[in-house]
């Protein structure tokens, strides 16, 4: 239930991004480089667009993976990115519940597995100081499957202070469509399970002086194809007071949507001890949605071995023109949605983790492969990073709709071998 995981994918994406390196940067390695992580997430609302803006937003999700970023010699590297997350979510239950309100239902959507695996092959030009990257992914669950395939191009200046770094994405996705229990069968579904999404992002990296490093990125998003959720209901204003009795249809989008987001980081070195990470990005899309998101971050190194990081995360964002709350639909709108994570809302991420990384690491091993490579296995170093999320909605035509409180905690062990 794909859809179901757009919130938290964003808010757990951008936690484990910081706890490992981008893919995007060649990483000269000696050794072998595995990263285990885990992340345990948990939200609460009561808007949820499978009850067409109202009802639970329950959710939970276990998600371990693993990275392992193999030097096939001083100039390539082969990194694997492979998991799974495995969710539960009440709202989905409401699919096969016309009445909504039935809270004993247990149906097979009220939990689900998404596995995935992202494969990137990366060659270093030392003369020229340029780096390929060819990449190629897969991700299935049971109603969605996607399949992609990039291309990386990235240049550093001669100095090594200046990188421009070009990357396209092409994703192909197909839905196994799943209707609400009462709409199966009835005319006007749309029967569409295509969608290709395009993305073309540049980012121009720049050491300014020995404290101070910025960068500045844009990215184009075009998608098509099937861009609405199959099993989010929409409720329409048509007088009726009797739930079960008040027309109903599945959410309606456009078949193309367009999307810039642009974005500033800078990282200021303020001392041998601290570092003032900070990230500015606006977004843009045809849906009619804009959006202004501020980060910092703050490593402080409290001991050699110790580094602990306090962060916090601001982001505002406008309606998109087809949103509306539960029942405020007119029987004449061409396009419908009451998914309130395309309403008028402002989120806040407030958080801190840690990483203990000693010189000589924590621990080491013989590991399954040291016969065969002579190797001993380094435990290297520990991370945990801990966020509370808040979502707030801002629709005047809805005071207090949109609320969802969540929180997420990830691990990560490095290992060498």
């Amino acid at each position: 239930m794909r859809m179901q995981l757009k919130y938290w994918l964003v808010l757990v994406l951008a936690g484990l991004t910081s706890m490992t390196s981008a893919q995007e940067t060649f990483k000269e390695l000696d050794e072998t480089e595995i990263n285990f992580l885990f992340n345990y997430y948990e939200q609460d609302g009561d808007n949820g667009a499978v009850q067409g803006g109202r009802g639970t937003e329950e959710l939970s999700n276990v998600a371990p993976s693993l990275i392992v970023n193999i030097p096939l010699d001083t100039v390539k590297n082969l990194i694997a990115y492979i998991g799974f997350d495995n969710y539960s979510s009440a709202s989905t239950d409401r699919i096969d519940d016309p009445y909504l309100e039935n809270i004993n239902l247990s149906t097979a959507s009220s939990s689900d597995t998404r596995f995935y695996t992202n494969i990137t092959y990366q060659r270093k030009n030392n003369a020229a100081k340029v780096t390929q990257s060819y990449k190629a992914g897969v991700s299935v669950e049971y109603d969605y499957t996607s399949i992609s395939a990039g291309y990386g191009f990235a240049k550093e200046s001669k100095d090594q202070n200046r990188e421009l770094s070009l990357s396209g994405m092409a994703y192909f996705d197909t839905w196994q469509l799943i209707f609400p229990t009462e709409l199966r069968g009835t005319d006007g579904l749309n029967n569409e399970k295509q969608r290709q999404s395009f993305n073309f992002t540049s980012t121009l990296s720049q050491v300014i002086n020995k404290k101070l490093q910025a960068s500045i990125s844009g990215e184009l998003v075009y998608q098509t194809g099937r861009l609405s959720t199959p099993f989010h209901r929409v409720f329409f204003n048509d007088g009726e007071s009797n739930i079960f009795l008040k027309e109903r249809r599945t959410e309606k989008l456009p078949d193309t949507r367009f999307k810039i987001p642009l974005g500033l980081r800078l990282n200021y070195y303020l001392n041998d001890y601290v570092v003032l990470r900070g990230y500015y990005r606006y977004y843009y899309d045809d849906f009619g949605i804009t959006a202004n998101t501020f980060e910092i971050e703050t490593p402080i190194k409290i001991h050699s071995t110790l580094t602990i990081y306090p962060f916090y995360r601001y982001h505002i964002q406008t309606a998109a023109d087809y949103f509306k709350p539960f029942g405020q639909h007119e029987l004449t709108d061409e396009f419908y949605t009451s998914d309130y994570d395309l309403s008028e809302i402002n989120t806040t991420s407030l958080g801190f983790g840690f990483k203990y990384s000693p010189i000589y690491g924590l621990a080491r091993f013989k590991g399954p492969f040291s016969k065969k490579t002579g190797k001993v296995t380094k435990f290297k170093s520990v991370e945990v990073r801990y966020a509370d999320y808040t979502r707030e909605g801002n629709n005047a035509n809805d005071p207090g709709g949109g609320d969802l409180d969540a929180y997420s905690l990830s691990f990560n062990m490095t290992f060498t071998f």
